[in-house]
């Protein structure tokens, strides 16, 4: 029995505990992995959040440091104080940013970084605002600036360095860790993989000795058992050496043998329980392949998340970004279709919606779903029936699930909207913390972009700044490339023109295009290459562009960034017109000094002689005929100069009435004769209309210029022609001489201030270069305008225009007064004789046709006889009778061409109002000059056109 009993345990223990092992080995070994794998996840996941957190709160202060900047330094620009008070409030957000760095702060180098950012701050908000705001408001700007230059600028440039280089290595450190991340989970698949082969091994060796210690006997069983069956005898002498259960299988064996078919199902039974374990093993098997796949997706997420993360940092353009953002998380999310927007700028990309459907989502921003959104800043999953242009070839009921995220801004607000949709099976809920980890990278994805979009407007606004200056900017580095110009300076060199961008070019290169469109070549070349070369440079060189005739400064000055030099600066400035006017003025000088001296000396000789010296009565009457010949020129000339001045500033006046251009012509004529003996005078009159409106002493002035110009500019004589003729509703008189002539390149400057044509064969002819200008000035009074055309050596013509007017004559006269045949007809309806008596003398000085009623009724009975162009009404007429608002009232219900003519008030009366209600044109409060009146009447009937003119005079027009 003790022998019995050891057999019996020493093969069943020995496979239990066989078993026992492998199955212990399984379940350590898949709890290791397992929990392995699980904390390896969890690591970095937490070192992902905190890596994410730093690099958020750094950006945060980052922003808000350059938001306090750009506050204080618009403040000390344009004294806003918005401005300051939002400077200040940043102070609040960066003392919260170092709370919340502080608590997620692990390494020394965190704890150093925040200590230098309390201590800047500290720094900024106590040592240097306060500071400079005093030195601002008590108006020190120099103190603000020397504090600038003393190394604030550096200071702060230094700090914003180290909070970029210290974000930037936050990134490294983020990368670092999905590439560990990556790397462990190879060696977690690399140790499974030797997990598994060791049970394969295992299950080898357990299948080999249960093939060797089982197998091998239970063949024999079977050889015996076959003999045995066949009826053949069998050595019932094997495995009789055998003290285990085998052993004593054998001896149960030979016992049986008679009964061997009755023990059939037995072996049977043991046999199927083999196969169950070993289908035992197959489930087994089975799971470690699930874990292996597992770990597989794993691999292949972070691959997702790594090529996401690349995509959406490839770019900085806003829309390539999105489209980018949108593809991989519909990859990633193995969702059919996606839509990213921004709330505010409209932005937005899709991947496989519809152009309805991106025009639907972008008109419904502020919808229910994305209030939620925005409200709870958590993602929440949507699930809806498909519509029917959704299903497609699929017929009955259909679901589609929306996953809504929000994209979170460093401001801790929506800034954009993330929608994903997938079609029959919803999102795994487990995989959504993953997918809000992809959303807090694609917020700083869009922060980077949109910071670049302000950096990249900031410079485009700077460059339409610098293309409005009006002088030509250019700015090269050390070497003397060019970095940036503004249009003023392509113009200048007709950059269009040039082979390569200006942009980029070296100094040779691009001092080779300038210097081809210059005159001084080398000196022009020698200045830029010495201002390039400076250490310090503060200098101008003026050149001449080439077949342009216009003249340039270009200024010098190096750029400094701190005490080093970065650059310089050219600026080319124009100064052709300057250079004109200096020319000009130093003419000016000389001539006027010339013209004033000539005559003050022979005045001065003249009289010295007549104090010093007993002369006789002829001499002294030709001296003293002298002196008032040259002292009338003198007044001439100081007169000229006052006439300019006057001019210009507007107060020049002129008493307008009709004159006849013949006489006045005829008058200069004569008196400019005087002194033109080798001239002939040839005057011819072509029009039977010669009278115009206006200044007769002006008039006078202009020809008097024109044909002593005349006469000045012909030194050999020959003939003058003054020809007046009819061009249209002008009247032209052209005056043409044989003299010197006009150059060509002189007749735009000829009518300008001052200007003399340059030619030494008129150096010997007088003049301050005034007569011109001043002939232009009274015919544009005038509504006028003169001209000219030359031919040099040949002579010139200068032609004056002014408004024609309808010559005047008398043919009959009224029973009251003289009438004048084609001039304007006027009734003056006042009942008060002696005014009406001066109101016609003035009136018929002025050449009107005037007739006098003192009674209403009676020059409305003379209106079918005689039409009146005008009306001159008082209001208070005779008592009894129509007064002169009736008058009014009568006209308007008589015929249109009655209603239309012009009636001026002239009364007592201040009913302004009332008059022009009824019709009147102009309103005269007695008492007025006379001449208002008939300038008046002129006005309205020339200026208007005559008849049928609605004028709306000033209502305080006396």
């Amino acid at each position: 029995m003790k022998i019995k009993g050891y057999l019996d345990q020493s093969l069943s223990l020995q496979f239990v505990g066989l078993m026992a092992r492998f199955l212990l080995f399984i379940i350590i070994g898949a709890v290791i992995i397992t929990i392995g794998y699980i904390q390896l996840n969890a690591y970095h996941a937490a070192q992902d959040e905190t890596l994410e957190r730093k690099e958020t709160i750094i950006q945060r202060i980052d922003t808000s440091f350059n938001q306090a900047f750009f506050d204080f330094r618009g403040y000390f620009a344009y004294n806003n104080e918005v401005l300051k008070d939002s400077g200040y409030a940043q102070e609040d957000k960066l003392r919260s940013f170092i709370a919340d760095f502080q608590e997620v702060a692990v390494t020394n180098e965190d704890f150093i970084f925040i200590e230098n950012v309390r201590e800047f701050l500290s720094y900024y908000y106590t040592d240097l605002i306060p500071v400079m705001i005093a030195d601002y408001e008590q108006g020190n700007v120099d103190e603000i600036q020397t504090i600038a230059n003393d190394g604030v600028t550096n200071k702060l440039e230094i700090f914003q360095e180290e909070v970029r280089s210290y974000r930037l290595k936050v990134d490294g450190q983020i990368e670092s860790n999905y590439k560990l991340h990556a790397e462990r989970n190879g060696y977690v698949l690399l140790v499974v993989g030797l997990y598994l082969a060791g049970i394969i091994f295992l299950l080898f060796r357990m299948t080999r000795t249960m093939f060797i210690n089982i197998g091998r006997p239970i063949s024999e069983f079977a050889g015996v058992a076959n003999e045995i069956a066949t009826g053949k005898d069998a050595d019932m002498n094997f495995m009789s050496d055998r003290k285990d259960e085998l052993g004593q299988l054998s001896d149960a064996f030979k016992k049986m043998v008679k009964t061997l078919q009755s023990k059939e199902q037995d072996l049977l039974g043991q046999n199927e329980e083999l196969i169950a374990q070993q289908d035992e093993l197959e489930v087994q098997k089975e799971e470690l392949e699930n874990v292996l796949i597992h770990l597989q997706q794993s691999e292949n997420n972070l691959k997702l998340r790594n090529e996401f993360v690349k995509g959406i940092s490839n770019s900085l353009n806003k829309q390539t970004v999105l489209q980018e953002i949108i593809v991989n998380m519909c990859k990633v999310t193995e969702a059919d279709q996606g839509i990213i927007s921004f709330l505010e700028e409209k932005d937005f990309a899709s991947y496989g919606v519809s152009k309805a459907g991106e025009v639907q989502f972008l008109a419904n921003l502020d919808n229910g779903l994305h209030e939620r959104l925005m409200q709870s800043k958590n993602s929440f999953t949507v699930t809806r029936e498909l519509e029917q242009d959704e299903k497609g070839l699929h017929e009955g009921k259909s679901y589609a699930y929306d996953l809504y995220f929000p994209v979170i801004d460093v401001e801790n607000e929506v800034g954009a909207v993330l929608v994903l949709s997938r079609y029959g099976t919803p999102f795994p809920t487990d995989k959504i913390e993953e997918y809000e980890g992809f959303t807090k990278q694609i917020s700083i994805s869009l922060e980077n972009i949109q910071m670049y979009d302000k950096t990249e407007g900031d410079r485009k606004r700077n460059q339409a700044i610098l293309n409005t200056v009006l002088e030509g900017i250019q700015l090269v580095d050390l070497n003397g490339q060019t970095v940036q110009v503004n249009q003023k300076l392509r113009s200048v060199f007709s950059c269009q023109d040039w082979n390569a961008e200006i942009i980029g070019l070296s100094a040779a290169e691009w001092t080779n295009e300038m210097v081809a469109h210059v005159e001084d070549k080398e000196a022009f070349k020698a200045f830029f290459s010495r201002a390039i070369e400076a250490e310090e440079m503060d200098d101008f060189f003026q050149y001449t562009l080439q077949n342009k005739n216009e003249i340039y400064k270009v200024y010098a000055t190096s750029l400094f960034d701190e005490e080093e030099k970065i650059g310089t600066v050219f600026v080319h400035r124009d100064i052709t017109k300057e250079a004109e006017i200096d020319q000009m003025k130093s003419e000016f000088v000389s001539t006027v000094s010339h013209e004033l001296r000539t005559p003050l000396a022979s005045i001065y000789g003249y009289t010295e002689l007549m104090l010093n010296r007993t002369l006789k009565p002829e001499k002294q009457k030709k001296y003293l005929t002298t002196i008032y010949q040259e002292t009338t020129r003198l007044t001439s000339l100081i007169n000229d100069f006052l006439d300019v001045q006057r001019m210009e500033a507007g107060k020049q006046s002129y008493a307008k009435k009709y004159v006849d251009l013949v006489k006045i012509i005829d008058k200069v004529v004569d008196t400019q004769q005087i002194n033109a003996s080798l001239h002939h005078f040839n005057v011819i009159i072509d029009s039977d209309h010669t009278t115009v409106l206006g200044d007769q002493d002006k008039l006078e002035q202009v020809f008097t210029n024109l044909i002593s110009n005349a006469i000045k500019y012909s030194p050999d004589g020959g003939e003058i022609a003054i020809q007046l003729y009819q061009d249209g509703n002008y009247l032209k008189t052209a005056i043409k001489d044989e003299g010197l002539g006009i150059p060509k390149d002189a007749l735009a400057n000829l009518f300008a201030k001052f200007y003399r044509v340059d030619n030494s064969d008129r150096k010997t002819i007088g003049g301050t270069g005034l007569g011109l200008s001043i002939v232009k000035e009274i015919s544009h009074a005038h509504d006028g305008d003169v001209a000219v055309s030359s031919e040099y050596g040949k002579g010139s013509t200068f032609t004056l225009s002014l408004p024609l007017v309808e010559s005047i004559a008398t043919t009959e006269t009224s029973p009251e007064n003289e009438v004048v045949e084609n001039a304007f007809t006027v009734f003056v309806v006042e009942d008060d004789y002696s005014l009406a008596t001066l109101i016609e003398q003035e009136l018929m000085e002025n050449k009107f046709s005037v007739y006098h009623y003192t009674k209403a009724l009676d020059a409305i009975n003379q209106l079918s006889h005689h039409m009146p162009d005008a009306i001159v009404l008082d209001l208070n007429l005779e008592k009894g009778e129509m007064d002169g608002w009736e008058f009014m009232g009568e006209l308007k219900k008589m015929d249109a061409k009655y209603s239309d003519i012009p009636i001026i008030i002239s009364s007592a009366l201040e009913e302004k109002d009332k008059s022009f209600a009824l019709g009147a044109i102009d309103y005269l409060v007695k008492p007025y000059k006379a001449s208002d009146l008939s300038r008046t009447i002129l006005q309205i009937l020339l200026m208007k056109e005559k008849r049928g003119q609605i004028f709306i005079p000033d209502a305080d027009k006396k």
